[in-house]
C-alpha cells in the first residue's frame, strides 16, 4: 500500500461500491424471477407469491438469484442463437432457387438476342408508337446504317413517302385484329423499302405482335428480293421471247406448208391432170387395134395417174385445206370431221354455231390447226369411239371445246396429262402455244375412264381481222 493511504477507509469504500452494485442486480434479478413466477402462476391458473425482499441480504439467497439469472441468460442467448441459424438456414435455402431463374432469364434473355443476331433475316421490332426498339445486324446491311443510328428513329424512316400513311394505318389495323402473325403486302403487290441513301428496294416481309409489360411490340421479319425479281423478270422476259419466237416459226411454217399446198395442187395437179388427159386419148386413139398388153399398160398407168392425183390432193389438204382459204373455217372444220371419220371409223358430232362471224386469216388457220391436232390425238391415244366438236360464239367470247368417250387419263399440276410426259408428244404443248398466240385460255377436264375434253375461250376481238373488229 502506498503511504498515506487509510486500509479501513478503503475497505468501507470498497464495501459501500459493492452494495451499490449489488442493490440493483438484486433488484433486477427478483423482478425477473417475479416476472417468471408469475407467468407460470398464470399458465398453471394459480398464483404466486414475490419472494420476501427482506431476504435479499442473505448470502444463500444472492446465489441462488444470481444462478437463475445465468441460467435464464444462457437460455435466452442459447434461443438466440438458434434462432439466427434457422434464418441464415432458411435463406440459405430459399436464396439458390431464386438465383438460378434470375440466371436463366438472363440467359434465355441473351440466348433470344443472339438468335436474333445471327439470324440471315433483317428483323426490326418496334413500339406501339413505332420507334425502333431492336435492329439487328442483317437489317443494318440491308438498309446500310449501324444500330445505334436505327435505334429509337420511327419505322417510317425506311419507308417511301408516299407509302408511310398507309403503312401505319395498316399496323394500327394489325395491331387492333388480335391476330399473332401475318404476311405483309399481297401476292400481287410488291412492298418496297428505303435503304440510308435513299434507294428503294423491294422487299417481302411478315409481321407478328406481342404484348408485355411496357405495352405491345411489332416485329418485322423482312428480306430483300431485288435479285429475285431481277431473275424472275428476265425468265419471264425469256419466256416471252420464246414464245414470240414460237409463233413467228408457226407463221412461217403455216407460210410454207400454203405455199407448197398451193403449188402440189396447182403445179403437180395440173401436170397430172394434162398427163391423164394425154393417156386417155392415146388410148382412144388406139381404139380396138392395140396390142393387149400395151392396153392392160394403158389401163395401169390410167389407174395410177388417179391414184397420184388423189395422193396429190390428200397431201395438200393435209398442209393447208383449199376451202379453208376460199369457203372459211366452219366449212374446213366440216370437211376434217368427215375426212376424220372415214380415216379412223371414229363419229364426230358437231356442233358449230358461229353465226356471221369472220375470222381473220390467222385465226381461222390457229383454231383449224387446233381442231387437226386435238383429233390426231384423240385417233393415237383415246380408244374413243365419239367425239363432240363445239364452236360456239356467245357476247364477246368465243369457245371451242373437244371431249371424247376414250379412257381419260390423269392430270399433272400444270394441267398437262401424263401421257404427254410418257409419250413424248409435243401435241397438248403445240395445242397451247397456238392458243396463247390468241390470248386464249386451257382447260383440260379429264380423269381414268371418263374420257379427255380440251376447252378453249378466246376474245372475239382476237379472232376477227382489223376490218371487222372495228
Amino acid at each position: 500500500m502506498r503511504s498515506g493511504t487509510d486500509p479501513h477507509a478503503a475497505r468501507g469504500t470498497a464495501r459501500v461500491f459493492a452494495n451499490r452494485i449489488r442493490q440493483p442486480a438484486v433488484a433486477a434479478t427478483l423482478a425477473l424471477v417475479n416476472a417468471f413466477a408469475a407467468f407460470a402462476a398464470f399458465a398453471s391458473g394459480g398464483t404466486t407469491l414475490p419472494p420476501d425482499a427482506s431476504a435479499a441480504g442473505s448470502p444463500w439467497f444472492m446465489s441462488a438469484l444470481i444462478c437463475a439469472a445465468a441460467v435464464l441468460l444462457a437460455g435466452a442467448v442459447i434461443a438466440a442463437v438458434f434462432a439466427l441459424f434457422g434464418f441464415r438456414l432458411a435463406r440459405a435455402r430459399a436464396t439458390p432457387a431464386s438465383v438460378p431463374a434470375e440466371g436463366g432469364a438472363r440467359q434465355n434473355e441473351a440466348r433470344m438476342m443472339g438468335i436474333i443476331r445471327s439470324s440471315m433475316e433483317a428483323i426490326i421490332t418496334v413500339d406501339e408508337n413505332q420507334r425502333i426498339v431492336i435492329f439487328n445486324p442483317a437489317a443494318e446491311f440491308v438498309f446500310g446504317l449501324s444500330a445505334m443510328e436505327a435505334i429509337g428513329s420511327p419505322l417510317s424512316r425506311f419507308i417511301p413517302e408516299r407509302f408511310r400513311t398507309a403503312h401505319e394505318r395498316h399496323v394500327e389495323q394489325f395491331g387492333a385484329t388480335g391476330v399473332t402473325e401475318r404476311s405483309m403486302g399481297h401476292q400481287q403487290r410488291v412492298l418496297h423499302g428505303l435503304r440510308a441513301n435513299g434507294e428503294e428496294f423491294p422487299i417481302e416481309a411478315s409481321i407478328s405482335q406481342i404484348r408485355d409489360v411496357s405495352g405491345k411490340l411489332y416485329t418485322v421479319m423482312l428480306r430483300d428480293i431485288t435479285e429475285r425479281l431481277r431473275a424472275e423478270n428476265s425468265l419471264k422476259r425469256s419466256r416471252e421471247e420464246l414464245r414470240e419466237l414460237s409463233a413467228n416459226l408457226q407463221n412461217v411454217r403455216e407460210a410454207e406448208k400454203t405455199r407448197i399446198a398451193r403449188e402440189l395442187h396447182d403445179d403437180l395437179g395440173q401436170q397430172l391432170t394434162a398427163l391423164k388427159i394425154d393417156l386417155s386419148a392415146l388410148e382412144h386413139r388406139l381404139g380396138d387395134t392395140a396390142d393387149p398388153d400395151i392396153a392392160a399398160r394403158i389401163t395401169g398407168m390410167s389407174k395410177l395417174i388417179d391414184s397420184t392425183v388423189k395422193a396429190v390432193r390428200r397431201i395438200a389438204a393435209d398442209l393447208r385445206p383449199v376451202m379453208l382459204d376460199d369457203l372459211g373455217l366452219v366449212p374446213a372444220i366440216e370437211w376434217l370431221a368427215n375426212d376424220f371419220t372415214s380415216r379412223y371409223g371414229i363419229a364426230v358430232q358437231q356442233h358449230l354455231h358461229t353465226g356471221n362471224t369472220v375470222f381473220s386469216n390467222t385465226a381461222a388457220s390457229t383454231l383449224f390447226r387446233i381442231v387437226q391436232e386435238a383429233l390426231t390425238n384423240v385417233a393415237r391415244h383415246a380408244e374413243a369411239s365419239l367425239v363432240v366438236l363445239t364452236l360456239e360464239v356467245e357476247g364477246q367470247h368465243c369457245a371451242l371445246r373437244i371431249a371424247d368417250n376414250g379412257r381419260g387419263t390423269h392430270t399433272d399440276p400444270g394441267n398437262a396429262p401424263h401421257r404427254t410426259r410418257r409419250d413424248k408428244s409435243f401435241g397438248l404443248l403445240g395445242i397451247r402455244e397456238r392458243a396463247h398466240m390468241l390470248n386464249g385460255t386451257v382447260e383440260i377436264d379429264t380423269a381414268p375412264g371418263e374420257g379427255f375434253a380440251i376447252c378453249f375461250t378466246f376474245e372475239l376481238d382476237a379472232l376477227q381481222s382489223e376490218e371487222n373488229a372495228s
